[in-house]
């Protein structure tokens, strides 16, 4: 019986289920971004944002081959605006990982003792407090001065608002007895009551209603005129710190408490605790006093309260490992389902999208929403057999929508009392809305794809557009957009990623034909071919990536290119890979690849017109080896290290990032390439392989030896 994978845990999850779940994620975070931080104009909540950003990473970690080019875990708000100059912070700003259950932070404790060593005896303390939703900002102090303010923009550069930021009156200018550097960071937020004033005064005057304090907070920091932000009457909660002269303190409170001290204002519902139980409970009451607080918050910021415990901690590429935020539960309505529309997506995936009614849900307006897969609409599977979360679901039906911050608007229920009569179940189509290939569902799979392959536009313009994406080849002037109009083009056209090469190498005429078009002009034209230009010689890993190969996301284009060095190492490891039983051990070899990757690597390598549009590519780049870290002195670069058994004085993950330092390749399995083992309490078979092939074999203290860590 085939099952919703939508409905399920990120645990439950197969491959094409945590793969559709992304590409949703995706396309939802990316224009949250650009609403919420470039436009100050959101069109969902920080709940949902956030929550949906845990669940991409959750899905990500899990499955790391299956990491998109946009991927949400890799950005941060947005990019600056052209209004302001920027600031690049000296530290970047971080977002936060979410918790939605209490089960959520069990885990996260969890994770905590694990990574930490500590068991659940040992004692454990984290800070507690209201997380406010409002706009981050980032003030720096320089003896006592300051010196400059700066929103988040994309967490590392951001936007110079400082004379703005002097008119709020939470903002100290001047502070006593402070580090000679600080830089305190917090969020700027405005009262309900000043909300309302406010809106009533822009209504008095025939100006912008702002649709919520949010909105309003952030579009009033970020006017060009100070005067502006001088009159509307904005607040300030500090809440972190990013670089510092000397520690605050040596503990999250107490650091808090030194603020305040400094003259900032600080949540007064901040609590330290020292139990799950304790932090549930705080939560609890928090969530009922929500509608009488004044101002708006979407849930509680857990924090590791020990100091010494975050450093070790330390951050994943967007969060810190020691935070978490849990959210409020979601709200939902009901609305009509006025249509079912099918996309197509880069792996040929049909993917049902309800058209709907616009409804407000939680304070934003909701238009589509996931319908999972053509199960979930029928509500049985292949054999006929009624299937868990199954709606039978009907263009006309009244259906209700909620917006659950872990994912995408979805529709929870449907009122069949008010179904039309004329009512007829969905009919999912058989053959692709863009090619009329023919779409078929394996067994096993929720999932109907097209067999098109690059006949179909709608793959061949998603694989494009994912060649063209910030993390891939990101070439300046050629985004999403203009990719579809090239690809339709019929002087300039760009069916495949060689013909954007191709391009630039076309004689004045194509330039000439390019610049006299709408939207283009003589400096454009030549600005997107200097730029092509320009990727001609790209890293490694990038390339890897950019190919959009099935099941080879970021991260894995990362351990790749790593571990072979250079493109025509890793050509002739995958193609050797068909046929020979030690290559393809050397690929599973690498921490992080598992059979499914390794089998879609091969297949795109042994395709004929895959390999051919491969070649195409490469023949017209420079491909740049990985450049590796100054490890003259590290006594185990370039060696591949396998760990086993139980550490005693760090965890895995702490080995692990500290072997990787040094320039080791670190390995999930023993093979004859294998350097050094380090074999703690309970080594196994792994032990055994490497004494049999005469391996190196280290215990912990041997190993920190080694490398100079006892």
């Amino acid at each position: 019986m085939v099952r919703d994978t939508s409905k399920l845990d990120v645990n439950k999850l197969d491959l094409d289920g945590a793969e559709k779940e992304l590409a949703r994620l995706a396309k939802l975070l990316l224009r949250a971004n650009q609403k919420y931080h470039a436009e100050d104009a959101p069109e969902i909540s920080d709940a949902e944002y956030d929550a949906a950003k845990h669940r991409n990473q959750e899905i990500e970690r899990r499955f790391p081959e299956l990491k998109r080019s946009d991927s949400p875990s890799e950005q941060i708000g947005a990019a600056p605006s052209g209004g302001f100059s920027k600031i690049r912070h000296e530290q970047r700003m971080m977002s936060l990982g979410n918790a939605f259950t209490d089960d959520d932070v069990e885990e996260f404790e969890t994770r905590i003792r694990k990574f930490l060593g500590l068991s659940n005896a040992d004692p454990l303390a984290f800070t507690a407090e209201p997380k406010i939703d409002g706009l981050s900002l980032s003030l720096r102090y320089e003896n006592g001065r300051l010196v400059y303010a700066a929103t988040r923009g994309d967490g590392a550069i951001g936007e110079n608002v400082t004379d703005n930021a002097r008119t709020i009156r939470d903002i100290p200018v001047i502070l006593e007895n402070a580090p000679e550097i600080l830089e305190v960071r917090g969020e700027v937020y405005m009262s309900h009551q000043d909300f309302q004033e406010l809106n009533f005064r822009q209504t008095e005057a025939g100006d912008k209603i702002f649709a919520n304090p949010r909105n309003a907070a952030a579009g009033s920091l970020r006017q060009l005129d100070a005067s502006i932000t001088k009159s509307r009457p904005l607040r300030f909660f500090a809440y972190a710190w990013g670089a510092m002269s000397e520690p605050l303190a040596d503990t999250q409170h107490a650091s808090i408490q030194r603020l305040a001290i400094l003259g900032f204002q600080t949540n007064p519902l901040t609590k330290t605790l020292s139990s799950r139980e304790s932090l549930l409970e705080h939560y609890r009451s928090i969530e009922t006093q929500r509608s009488s607080l004044g101002y708006d918050i979407d849930g509680v910021v857990y924090k590791v309260d020990n100091l010494e415990y975050q450093q070790r901690l330390g951050f994943r590429s967007t969060t810190p490992r020691w935070a978490i935020a849990h959210k409020f539960p979601a709200e939902k309505a009901w609305t009509r389902l006025e249509g079912i529309d099918i996309q197509v997506g880069r792996t040929g995936a049909l993917s049902p999208v309800a058209r709907l009614a616009p409804v407000t849900v939680g304070g934003v307006v909701v238009s589509n929403a996931t319908l999972h897969n053509e199960d979930y609409i029928q509500g049985r599977d292949n054999s006929g057999e009624e299937i868990r979360d199954g709606k039978d679901i009907r263009v006309g039906d009244w259906v209700e929508v909620y917006r659950a911050g872990d994912v995408i608007p979805k529709i929870s229920n449907v009122d069949l009392s008010k179904r039309p009569e004329n009512s007829v179940p969905y009919q999912f189509p058989t053959q692709c809305p863009e090619c009329q290939s023919d779409a078929i569902k394996e067994e096993g799979d929720a999932v109907r794809r097209c067999t098109g392959g690059i006949i179909c536009p709608a793959q061949a313009v998603e694989k494009l557009r994912h060649f063209v994406s910030r993390a891939a080849f990101d070439i300046e002037g050629l985004g999403a957009k203009q990719v579809e109009l090239f690809y339709s083009d019929v002087d300039l056209p760009i069916r495949e990623p060689a013909d954007i090469f191709d391009l630039s190498s076309r004689d004045q005429k194509n330039l000439n034909k390019l610049k006299n078009r709408d939207g283009w002009g003589n400096r454009s034209a030549e600005n997107l071919f200097r730029a092509i230009e320009e990727r001609r010689t790209i890293p490694l890993n990038r390339l890897i990536f950019a190919l959009g190969i099935r099941h080879v996301g970021e991260s894995a284009a990362n351990l790749l290119a790593r571990h072979y060095g250079t493109w025509v190492a890793l050509e002739e490891a995958v193609v050797s890979a068909e046929t020979s039983d030690a290559a393809m051990d050397e690929l599973l070899s690498i921490d992080g690849v598992g059979s499914v990757m390794a089998q879609s690597l091969v297949a795109a390598f042994s395709q004929e017109q895959e390999r051919a549009s491969i070649d195409r590519l490469v023949s017209k780049l420079t491909i740049e080896a990985v450049e590796q870290p100054d490890t003259s002195e590290s006594p185990v670069a370039g060696k591949t290290v396998v760990f086993t058994g139980t550490l005693e004085k760090m965890t895995r993950a702490e080995a692990k990032a500290r072997a990787e330092s040094l320039g080791a390749k670190v390995s999930g399995s023993v093979s004859k390439k294998t350097d050094i083992l380090v074999a703690g309490p309970g080594a196994g078979s792994k032990a055994k392989k490497a004494a049999e092939l005469g391996i190196e074999t280290l215990d912990e203290d041997g190993w920190l030896a080694l490398i100079g860590d006892n």
